[in-house]
């Protein structure tokens, strides 16, 4: 009897040291999550807090964690000031990233389909030999591509904006990858009815690889719409500059008035904030079926 009530009590132990640990297992994660939020957001948070504070406020020394009075005037001041066009800087980073991102989904899907489906000669080496200039820093191509865009006299207009990023060798590569894991029998089906290549491209390839392109869609959004350093060099007129060049001219020229910038900043990060929630699904999926998380 004693015996068999010393076993009961190590079985009633085990699940309860292994529901202890899996509780601390899982606090830790908790916790560990809550510290990365917290670091995202702290500084959104900032920016717009202090957004919202006149300069006497944002400059006072221990800072003030919480507006201790709300004020919209610096958003006032952004959109009334002459020498800030904030709308139109808006439309062009708007315009640029929209149209960069459709041209380089057309460009890398007709190339990505090309290098996984047809034959031609020395296709793979080609293929590699596309794939070995992710390995060329951009500071390298930069004057290059820069002598090119004055040549064709692009300087301080969209094509200067948008060209440039048509083509992606990461997007032909990603979208390749995936299109070689489409069943080869849904295109021979395909050409049998009576569908041409491009046929096949429309109707079969594109909509089987919607996640692909959705998250390279995306992730390019994104990229352009945070871009500085090309739009920096390739614009000049004031009203010609995207959202964050804009910015940071505000920032050098108005930077006793940081309520204003932050204004600014507070705006350029709304429209992020609220792609990011309409496509949160849509970015989970396409991470999770492309693999882009570990590129």
């Amino acid at each position: 009897m004693q015996e068999g009530a010393a076993v009961m009590r190590g079985a009633v132990a085990r699940p309860m040291r292994r529901r202890r640990k899996w509780s601390w297992n899982r606090a830790l994660l908790y916790a560990l999550a809550l510290g990365g939020s917290f670091m995202v957001a702290a500084p959104i948070y900032w920016i717009v807090a202090q957004s919202l504070m006149t300069e006497s406020q944002i400059f006072r020394f221990p800072p003030y964690l919480v507006p201790p009075s709300v004020t919209f005037n610096n958003y006032r001041a952004l959109f009334t000031t002459q020498d800030v066009p904030i709308i139109r800087w808006f439309i062009n980073s708007t315009f640029v990233a929209i149209s960069s991102t459709v041209l380089q989904l057309i460009v890398a899907s007709l190339a990505a389909y090309a290098y996984a489906r047809l034959e031609f000669p020395g296709r793979d080496k080609l293929f590699y030999l596309l794939l070995s200039t992710m390995m060329i820093p951009g500071q390298v191509t930069l004057i290059p591509a820069f002598l090119i865009i004055r040549d064709f006299h692009w300087i301080d207009t969209y094509h200067a904006l948008i060209w440039p990023s048509a083509a992606s060798v990461f997007a032909v590569f990603l979208l390749r990858q995936f299109f070689q894991t489409i069943p080869l029998e849904l295109e021979e089906a395909a050409i049998l009815d009576g569908c041409s290549r491009l046929g096949v491209y429309r109707h079969v390839i594109i909509p089987l690889s919607t996640a692909a392109l959705s998250a390279l869609a995306i992730f390019h959004f994104m990229a352009s719409w945070n871009a500085l350093f090309w739009p920096l060099i390739v614009t000049n007129s004031l009203n010609m500059r995207t959202l964050p060049v804009g910015l940071t001219l505000m920032m050098g020229t108005y930077y006793q008035k940081m309520g204003l910038v932050m204004a600014g900043a507070t705006v350029s990060v709304i429209p992020v904030l609220v792609f990011y929630a309409i496509f949160q699904r849509r970015i989970i999926e396409g991470i999770t079926l492309t693999g882009l998380s570990g590129v």
